[in-house]
């Protein structure tokens, strides 16, 4: 069985990542997810974002900036 080439990019993040990700605190984060801003799941007692939402959440923002 071969290795992949290179590092392997994070199928999901932690809400802890996903802070880091956008420079906001962890208490935002979960805001955001409690709101539904955000979208996750449950993994068990973990909650996951997949990178996707990640970026659907960024071009929320921008397109609510280019209406304003």
């Amino acid at each position: 069985m071969s290795r992949p080439a290179g590092p392997l990019a994070p199928k999901w993040y932690s809400p802890a990542e996903v802070a880091v990700l956008l420079g906001f605190g962890l208490s935002k984060v979960k805001m955001k997810i409690a709101t539904g801003e955000l979208r996750s799941i449950k993994d068990g007692k973990y909650r996951r974002i997949l990178p996707e939402w990640v970026d659907e959440y960024i071009r929320d923002q921008v397109d609510r900036q280019e209406v304003a």
